[in-house]
């Protein structure tokens, strides 16, 4: 049976997901997770939720889902630390560098791969489950049959979203909070820039990036054929009365397998949604997925009333235990209890008297242990045995009840025998150049013109399907020494992979042995090619331990975030190459919506689109592969005149990133940069170089 997973943004919103039939709840402790607005837990907060749960039967995951610095690391190794010592089930990770540093420290906990890590393909599962994790919660993205593929074939788990929020960019891939407000989404603190006003040409009144809720509710029974082991319901920013409500409905159609009935249906409209639901990514069709949060209403307050009354009231969690109870002449009652999970306790109590009229009977022993009203215990089985002419008061024979579920409490309460170890040793610096390599980035194929290539980058990164479409407009570049990459597609589906394998094969037998990935998923793709590995900025390498894990996958160069600022640059360990993006339109998100036919109401992918906010900024919309959108930001990052300060960061090359520029801007900004030029690009930001983020 599916695993119900719900959200618990609070103590309050533990009970409610528990008492309404949650299997499991997820949860975060203090800063280190993709929630750091909701209310969250203290660390003694945290061990009573997992201890409560545990009683009941729930599981419990932590949610450790966030980049962290070089200064958070050992702050957030102590979270996972927590949650191993208290018995929690697992923890859902996402940053590289935390998942070897976990790993290492609590050795014995699950991990679970976040959906902040963009798995989207079985090659994504594989990779992770290589790295130790038991569990991938997948993109919302996919549909149904792409889910089916990758759980046929999955070594681990698979999780899925089934209700709740969508992100309008893939999770993890999403920069555009991070550098219009300097609150960072991989940080725990989005401000949700989808959820505004934006202009695609025309009045200020439109939501372009607004998707409305996911709700699969009626497609549990077709998930659980899929193969998927746990269905996960978004909402720890909700209020307790929200889980409880969602979770009740799902866990309902779960165990009495089911579709919900149209009553239930308009209890989940009413409590939450954005212009009705979708299952767009689900059944492949993306059209009419965009909705806004209406205004609430009574009916919804009667409901969430009605709902905190129902869990906050009485004990609707029920374990099942079993009693034994013996009384005999000259010996003390004595009572067994066990539940189903192996948890058994023996109690003892007074010694029966002689009766001096009637006995008790088995009977009477029974009804008193039968009474577990008020408890998380529910009695399925009850036997008692009495020698004959005994007596005992009932509230002797309540004791030892209370006894025994004191007992087998305390059981089910305590926590596994877990191993706690040192971290490994930080990665070592491998030695810097004075002078950085230059890096070339194109976008489209007019842009390799030989004027740029006399220019005589390093590298030059060049998208794989273009490369492979025209090869001769790369001759230029390496007949000047330019070393050719191809730049892998951030989203490469299963559906997708044979395209893009053969436009790699064909790269290499032409000469080009390197490709820049940017999603793990990728990394398999590329091997089985034979190319050497770099990673790009997908791979969102924020501290030094990562730098050490895409160092010991075997990569020959890391991109460091760009949501990091020099300073931590420059005083991250560097075990392998390392590389900053320095100039260009940083990509804000990367979606599967296409706000370009959006737009024009047509198919309309070679005509780049622009998006304007409230501020008047203009963000471009560029096709990428996969009849996908890259937001762009409307900033050009440059930092020409910042030399000093990257050449004292220890980097191996820059790398400017062109996207939007027309052959000849190309060539003038890199000249700039070079110093042949005084051209110098309008509209630019220092990005998050120098003020970081949140």
């Amino acid at each position: 049976m599916l695993e119900l997973l719900s959200p618990a943004g609070s103590p309050e919103a533990v009970i409610a997901a528990v008492q309404s039939g949650a299997d499991a709840v997820y949860m975060g402790v203090g800063d280190f997770n993709a929630r750091r607005n909701a209310k969250n837990f203290t660390e003694e907060e945290f061990e009573k939720a997992v201890r409560y749960c545990r009683i009941r039967g729930c599981k419990t995951y932590l949610t450790l889902n966030t980049l962290v610095n070089d200064r958070e690391m050992d702050a957030a190794v102590e979270s996972a630390r927590l949650a191993s010592r208290c018995g929690c089930d697992g923890i859902i990770i996402q940053d590289l560098g935390l998942i070897d540093a976990v790993s290492h420290a609590v050795p014995d906990i699950p991990l679970h791969a976040s959906t902040q890590m963009s798995i989207h393909n079985l090659a994504g599962v594989q990779a992770v489950a290589d790295m130790g994790f038991t569990r991938a919660v997948l993109a919302r993205e996919l549909s149904l049959e792409q889910i089916r593929y990758i759980c046929k074939h999955s070594p681990i788990e698979i999780e899925v979203f089934v209700h709740g929020a969508l992100c309008f960019c893939h999770s993890g891939q999403c920069y555009m909070s991070a550098f219009i407000g300097k609150r960072s989404g991989n940080r725990g603190m989005c401000a949700q820039p989808c959820r505004m006003q934006y202009s695609l040409g025309g009045r200020m009144d439109d939501y372009p990036l607004s998707l409305k809720d996911n709700c699969l509710v009626d497609e549990l029974r077709a998930l659980e054929d899929a193969g998927v082991a746990c269905v996960k319901i978004e909402g720890r920013m909700k209020r307790p009365e929200y889980t409880a409500i969602v979770t009740d409905i799902y866990s309902k159609a779960i165990k009495e397998n089911r579709r919900p009935t149209a009553e239930e249906m308009d209890m989940l409209v009413r409590v939450f949604s954005r212009s009705g639901f979708t299952k767009g990514y689900f059944d492949g069709t993306k059209k009419d997925m965009f909705g806004t949060r209406g205004e609430g209403t009574d009916s919804a307050d009667k409901l969430f009333t009605t709902a905190r009354r129902a869990y906050s009231e009485g004990e609707l969690r029920r374990v099942p235990i079993h009693f034994y109870t013996v009384a005999e002449k000259n010996q003390p009652l004595r009572a067994v209890a066990f539940d189903n999970e192996g948890h058994r306790t023996v109690a003892e109590g007074v010694v029966p008297e002689k009766a001096k009229k009637q006995g008790i009977s088995e009977s009477f022993l029974t009804e008193q242990m039968f009474k577990t009203g008020g408890t998380p215990y529910n009695c399925v089985e009850n036997k008692a045995k009495t020698d004959p002419d005994l007596f005992v008061q009932a509230a002797a024979v309540n004791d030892l009840r209370r006894k025994l579920i004191s007992d087998i409490t305390e059981k089910r309460a305590a926590p596994p025998h877990r191993r706690s170890a040192a971290l490994p040793p930080m990665p070592q610096n491998v030695p810097t150049i004075a002078d950085p390599k230059l890096i070339f980035q194109v976008l489209t194929a007019d842009q390799l013109t030989p004027e740029l290539a006399a220019l005589k980058p390093a590298y030059l990164y060049v998208p794989a399907m273009i490369a492979a479409e025209s090869p001769e407009l790369l001759v230029p570049f390496v007949q000047r020494g330019t070393v050719p990459v191809a730049v892998l597609p951030r989203i490469i589906t299963d559906d997708q992979r044979q395209e893009v394998f053969e436009a790699l094969q064909k790269l290499f037998d032409m000469g080009i042995n390197e490709a820049l990935v940017g999603n793990i998923g990728q990394i398999m793709l590329a091997r089985q090619v034979g190319m050497k590995l770099r990673g790009d900025f997908g791979l969102n390498v924020f501290n030094s331990r990562s730098m050490g894990m895409i160092n010991d996958m075997g990569f020959l160069s890391a991109t460091a975030s760009f949501e990091l600022r020099l300073s931590q640059i420059r005083d991250m360990a560097k075990p392998l190459d390392t590389e900053v993006i320095m100039y260009g339109r940083v990509p804000l998100m990367v979606s599967d919506q296409c706000i370009i036919s959006h737009s024009a109401g047509r198919c309309a992918c070679q005509t780049p689109a622009q998006m304007s906010d409230r501020m008047g900024l203009v963000f471009p919309v560029v096709k990428e592969f996969g009849c996908r959108n890259v937001i762009y930001n409307a900033h050009k990052l440059y930092l020409a005149d910042k030399k000093e300060d990257l050449y004292s960061a220890g980097l191996w090359a820059l790398r400017m990133m062109f996207t939007t520029e027309s052959p000849r801007e190309c060539i003038e900004v890199a000249k700039g940069h070079l110093g042949l030029s005084d051209y110098k690009p309008n509209v630019l930001t220092r990005g998050l170089y120098y003020r970081g983020v949140d």
